[in-house]
């Protein structure tokens, strides 16, 4: 983001009253003078910053509101999806070790005042690999929900264009926004712009687009999330994995986890007649994503049959579907 651009951003924070994004520019400003080589004054603002954030009550914002969402505007329209989320991590079924480390991000991030005093930075950029269905983009909502930040969904279809260098110039526009707007920005099936620049099927275009996204990634240092997700971690370039804080690996469900999400998810049926070993043995393949459905379907006969009771049968036939929908086609 140029100086200009800044600018205007600072004035327009200032009128809208909106504290939270006029300090995130100022950050953003002080960033560019140092990249610029002029490290008294990045020193000078960053000393003003956290003075102005030394008065704020909203240290962590454990206590405080969503932050305020500024829906996307002319082409950055077409490139994300803003809203907010309700869905919180102990609303999810997970395997502990991925849950503290999901909890190790949110708690970073609401104590980053204290690590970034101590010359330290939160977890911001994350890489989540697995199945599909595993849990990734409900996880990326999850840390939106649980912070109180806008989530942001990066969109494919207006992002990759026909014409050389139009990529690249709107993937420029997404981070200008994830330097201005604190949000979590989600870019799901991440594959489809990181893909191994030495790969048979390279093209010039994509190796400049993700060229241009490594190089947007290492340099930035603003407030926002960044999660990408793909179910083919093996089609990532590597130079991707290190520029990342954190890589996540989701997998297929334990049959602990899976008994965990058709219990959560039936929570207001009763379960008494399930034969848990019978059922379990019949999730083995299937997704997080998939047993859920299963489990719904299982509800909605229940419910249209007048009973409150699931049974193995009714359960077994659900998952037995997905099965079927989940299958490689011949």
């Amino acid at each position: 983001m140029t100086t200009s651009r800044h600018i205007v951003a600072l004035l327009q924070s200032h009128i809208a009253g909106d504290d939270q994004r006029f300090l995130t520019v100022a950050t953003q400003i002080a960033a560019h003078e140092a990249r610029q080589g002029h490290g008294k004054l990045a020193q000078e603002l960053r000393e003003l910053i956290d003075a102005a954030k030394g008065k704020s009550a909203t240290v962590g914002r454990r206590g405080a509101g969503p932050v305020p969402i500024a829906q996307p505007k002319g082409e950055l329209s077409s490139l994300v999806a803003a809203r907010y989320s309700d869905v919180r991590l102990n609303a999810m079924v997970l395997p502990e070790v991925l849950k503290s480390r999901l909890d190790r991000v949110i708690t970073e991030q609401r104590q980053q005042e204290a690590l970034r005093g101590r010359g330290l930075s939160p977890r911001r950029k994350l890489l989540l690999v697995g199945p599909p269905g595993s849990g990734k983009t409900m996880s990326a909502a999850a840390l939106a929900g649980e912070l109180k930040l806008p989530l942001f969904t990066v969109l494919y279809d207006g992002l990759i264009g026909k014409l050389m260098g139009e990529t690249a110039t709107r993937l420029r526009l997404v981070f200008d926004a994830i330097g201005m707007q604190r949000g979590v920005y989600f870019f799901d099936e991440f594959d489809a712009i990181g893909a191994q620049r030495a790969s048979q099927n390279d093209i010039g275009e994509i190796r400049r687009v993700l060229n241009s996204f490594l190089q947007f990634l290492e340099n930035d240092d603003g407030p926002s999330i960044i999660v990408a997700a793909t179910n083919h971690p093996e089609l990532l370039d590597r130079a991707l994995f290190r520029r990342f804080d954190d890589v996540i690996t989701y997998d297929l469900p334990t049959p602990e986890i899976a008994r965990g999400i058709v219990t959560n998810r039936l929570s207001t049926f009763s379960l008494k007649a399930i034969k848990w070993k019978a059922l379990l043995d019949s999730t083995a393949g299937l997704s997080q994503a998939e047993i859920a459905r299963a489990a719904d379907e299982a509800a909605k006969r229940a419910v249209l049959s007048g009973s409150n009771e699931i049974d193995t049968s009714m359960l077994i036939s659900a998952l037995q579907e997905r099965h079927s929908a989940t299958a490689p086609r011949k």
